[in-house]
């Protein structure tokens, strides 16, 4: 008689090392207040409306003392000093604490989430779960983009003009949580260190991410207008729930 089937379990990691430096905030990003809230708090507030996520590791910088009252009674949570000088760096070292403190297994799911995400909507959750449940590699949340898209003749904004106009048939506009395989993520991430998220460094391995469209509401919060934006959107929600 054959042994059952393993069931994969889900973990989720969410780095949060940064300082938010071109919001212009005198703390970090993932510490201002959104509708009396700290932001990293509403983005694992959104992971763990998952009751499938079985825990979600919050990884810091080195000296950081804010994460720990940010989360403090949220279940399923725990925050490790692992953060490194990049992103890559930090989901690195959430994947490496979870695998000591867990007993992760290859076959496993990690999503990887932005803390300044929190728009994160419950139902584009699910839905990434759900279309990934049996894929061997993973995916992640991401947008069709819609726009006409302009390629700059520099980086600069103060200084750009267009070079050329880029046919945006085929262009989507990644969103988080993007969510692998354990082991074959903890591999990608060790091995390519010039990557600018989990799905690139899949994408490296030679692996082709899924895509799942995601929500207008999951943008990540980079500057003080995209604050300004989702300040007003917890706000509008808030006061829809009120009104119920």
């Amino acid at each position: 008689m054959s042994s059952p089937r393993r069931v994969p379990r889900y973990f989720a990691v969410m780095p949060a090392g940064g300082s938010g430096t071109r919001l212009g905030a005198s703390i970090p990003k993932q510490y201002l207040e959104l509708d009396g809230m700290p932001m990293i708090r509403r983005a694992a507030l959104a992971m763990l409306a998952a009751p499938w996520v079985d825990r979600l590791l919050v990884v810091v910088a080195a000296g950081d003392e804010q994460a720990a009252p940010a989360l403090a009674g949220l279940p399923r949570t725990s925050v490790v000093a692992e953060g490194g000088e990049t992103r890559r760096a930090s989901v690195l070292g959430g994947l490496r604490a979870l695998r000591r403190e867990a007993g992760v297994a290859d076959d496993d799911w990690v999503l990887v989430h932005d803390a300044a995400r929190p728009g994160l909507d419950p139902a584009a959750l699910e839905r990434l779960r759900a279309d990934l449940v049996d894929d061997p590699v993973g995916g992640l949340l991401a947008m069709p983009v819609s726009d006409t898209v302009k390629r700059a003749t520099t980086a600069t904004a103060s200084s750009a003009s267009v070079a050329e106009t880029v046919p945006r048939a085929g262009l989507w506009l990644a969103q988080t949580p993007q969510m692998f395989r354990f082991g074959l993520l903890l591999d990608a991430l060790a091995r390519f260190d010039d990557v600018t998220d989990e799905a690139s460094a899949i994408e490296r391995a030679g692996l082709s991410p899924k895509l799942v469209p995601g929500t207008l509401s999951n943008f990540k919060v980079t500057s003080a207008e995209d604050l300004v934006t989702m300040r007003r959107l917890f706000e509008s929600t808030a006061t829809g729930q009120a009104a119920q």
